[in-house]
């Protein structure tokens, strides 16, 4: 069953169409890559996910809620979280800190709840406190709480903005482009991380990334985007044997 599904998706920038009457759609609990060249249009795919951008035309639904018409800071609270191509920590914040952040949502109450200090925010507190040392347990990250998310190594901070996209408890994962700047053993420890997210979690992943090998061990399904169109689509090694694919992306990497 389709958890999202993406239906003649077209957004634009000016002249520039950068997602071109895209569709495709990710099955509940599946990895499923969303591949392609730089500027394909895949982040923007993400980005109108989210409502960060204006949709032109089409549709985007998410277990059968329409999100185009929902408000983008709703989107989180539908049960979408995601990650950023470049990482997004609050440096000057413990790693805790940057991990309650992706439970504001979850928050009953407003500022009242706050300056008096309610037995339900109290609770609340607690339960925050309780949720972020099990994602903290899940991705290693519990020796690191109390350091500043700035100082600690890169991998790390990309393990942080996975955790805080947990917090949210989504239904829909978004990763963009995880791997990036990772060597060969932490690329390794991501692959099993993700893995695990999907199996012990319980929660769809959706995946931007370039690394080949990680896309081709992980994924369920792939999509291929060219020139904002959907060129490809299937299992990963069919995929990998496509034409269109081997000459818009696959190529490049193989002949570099």
């Amino acid at each position: 069953m389709a958890l999202l599904k993406i239906e003649s998706l077209t957004v634009r920038f000016g002249g520039l169409v950068a997602v071109d009457s895209f569709s495709m759609s990710v099955q509940k609990g599946t990895i499923h890559s969303l591949i392609g060249p730089n500027g394909a249009g895949k982040t923007t795919v993400f980005n109108a996910i989210t409502r960060a951008v204006k949709v032109h035309s089409g549709s985007i639904e998410l277990d059968g809620v329409e999100l185009t018409r929902v408000l983008p800071h709703r989107i989180v609270s539908m049960g979408v979280a995601r990650t950023f191509q470049n990482v997004a920590v609050f440096r000057y914040l413990t790693v805790l800190d940057n991990l309650y952040l992706g439970y504001h949502h979850r928050i009953e109450g407003g500022l009242l709840s706050d300056l008096v200090l309610t037995k339900r925010r109290l609770v609340q507190s607690y339960e925050m406190y309780r949720e972020a040392l099990k994602i903290a347990d899940f991705l290693n990250l519990k020796s690191r709480l109390l350091s500043y998310a700035g100082t600690i190594p890169y991998f790390y901070q990309k393990l942080v903005e996975i955790g805080r996209a947990l917090m949210a408890k989504p239904k829909l994962l978004l990763l963009d482009e995880p791997a990036a700047g990772l060597n060969e053993v932490e690329t390794d420890q991501l692959v099993n991380i993700i893995r695990r997210i999907k199996d012990e979690l319980g929660i769809t992943v959706l995946l931007i990334e370039h690394d080949m090998r990680v896309v081709m061990d992980i994924s369920d399904m792939v999509t291929v985007m060219d020139f904002g169109k959907k060129i490809s689509e299937g299992l990963p090694h069919e995929v990998q044997k496509d034409s269109k694919v081997i000459s818009a992306y696959l190529g490049e990497i193989q002949g570099a």
